[in-house]
């Protein structure tokens, strides 16, 4: 299968949120590509058995890793990242904006939990963009940014609102992201929104102790992944074992004749709505004309 070219051996890829799940499953497909990684995570004992792990499939082994304990809310930690990346490669081919924390709460409580979700989820894409996009840029090279967004972010589903803002933040972000780049005279930068169905990650799994049928494992995330940015894609929306993309792309209709048919905010969640969203995903057709 062909690879977007920024994917090609010896070339250099920093992610975030690197020491489990969807990072960590990308840190090891991407090290054993032959590409050079920097994990950026929390730090602590995750971050060094990630660093181990990644290590041991790299072609060259340690010397093809490298690990910074990164706060990505932090702008000085994401030019710190920056600076050892490139420090230590000498450019960087592939930002995975990954690093992400839940829950959040829902329209008047948790501010504090509303806080750090805003400022990891969010800010921490947004301070990976303001670090990392312009040395990108001048490098002349084939570089992509790859955000990891949520379906939560595209419709909302009632629970944890600030999740939902977070995500929906992302998605807006990386939208004027593609749109800047793609205006900057000989950039070779793509912009890509990943956004993952149910996938067993540290922080989906919380206590569970075992794999939910229905959940795709974050190792077939990141084949969707590379599937959808080799084939240009910038929007890449998964499945999952219950949910196809067809559901998915109901749903997201749905979500956004909510606002054209004037119909109650969520309404596929409003006891009023629930049998004409059940006819409306079970139909044969997506034309609304």
């Amino acid at each position: 299968m062909s690879q977007h070219p920024a994917f090609a051996e010896g070339r250099v890829a920093v992610i975030t949120g690197a020491a489990s799940g969807i990072g960590l499953a990308a840190a090891q497909h991407f090290a054993g590509m032959g590409m050079r990684v920097c994990l950026a995570d929390l730090g602590a004992s995750a971050l060094e058995k990630a660093t181990a792990a990644v290590a041991a499939v790299a072609k060259r082994g340690a010397a093809d890793v490298l690990a910074v304990a990164t706060d990505v809310s932090d702008p000085d930690a994401m030019q710190r990242l920056r600076d050892a990346a490139y420090g230590a490669f000498g450019e960087v081919a592939v930002l995975m904006n990954n690093a992400g924390t839940a829950p959040g709460g829902g329209p008047w409580d948790h501010p504090d939990r509303w806080r750090r979700v805003l400022e990891v989820n969010l800010w921490g894409v947004i301070n990976g963009l303001q670090t990392f996009t312009q040395p990108m840029i001048d490098q002349g090279t084939h570089c992509a940014i790859v955000n990891t967004g949520s379906k939560q972010g595209i419709t909302n589903p009632p629970g944890d609102t600030a999740y939902n803002v977070s995500k929906a933040g992302v998605k807006v972000l990386i939208e004027g992201l593609a749109h800047a780049l793609r205006n900057v005279v000989g950039c070779q930068v793509s912009a890509h929104l990943l956004v993952p169905g149910s996938t067993v990650t540290g922080m989906t799994r919380r206590n569970a102790t075992t794999k939910p049928a229905d959940a795709w494992t974050p190792e077939q995330v990141i084949d969707a992944m590379l599937a959808g940015m080799a084939s240009g894609d910038f929007y890449i929306i998964c499945p999952d074992n219950d949910v196809t993309r067809e559901i998915d792309n109901r749903r997201i209709l749905w979500a956004a004749e909510d606002i054209i048919r004037n119909r109650p905010a969520l309404s596929r969640w409003h006891p009023d709505y629930g049998e004409q969203f059940a006819a409306f995903l079970a139909s044969d057709s997506l034309d609304r004309s």
